[in-house]
């Protein structure tokens, strides 16, 4: 891996940016004698997705359509017409609209 200083590449930028493409060597750019940036050429640069570059980093454990916590835990198998905390009166009717008695 060569080390340049940050001169000489803004000086010989595009020279040096196809010999990258040509040999696939990595240049390691300095600014006062510390790296500041990394210089190599594209892992696929026929990939027409970057997301392709993704392909067989992901394992799958277990499944992965099926609920993430049981169904004892969810709120809404309690009852359509359940609220939490809300406990209406038997004694008085309902409203259409939700409401109890004369409200």
């Amino acid at each position: 891996m060569e080390t340049i200083n940050a001169s000489y590449f803004k000086a010989r930028c595009l020279a040096i940016l196809d010999r990258v493409r040509e040999t696939g060597e990595r240049i390691v750019i300095l600014k006062r004698g510390r790296p500041v940036a990394e210089l190599w050429p594209p892992s696929h640069a026929e990939s027409r997705y970057p997301q392709s570059e993704l392909v067989g980093t992901v394992t799958v454990v277990g499944d992965i359509v099926g609920p993430v916590v049981p169904e004892d835990h969810w709120d809404s198998l309690a009852g359509a017409d359940a609220t939490p905390g809300v406990t209406p009166d038997e004694d008085e009717p309902c409203e259409p609209d939700g409401r109890v008695g004369g409200e």
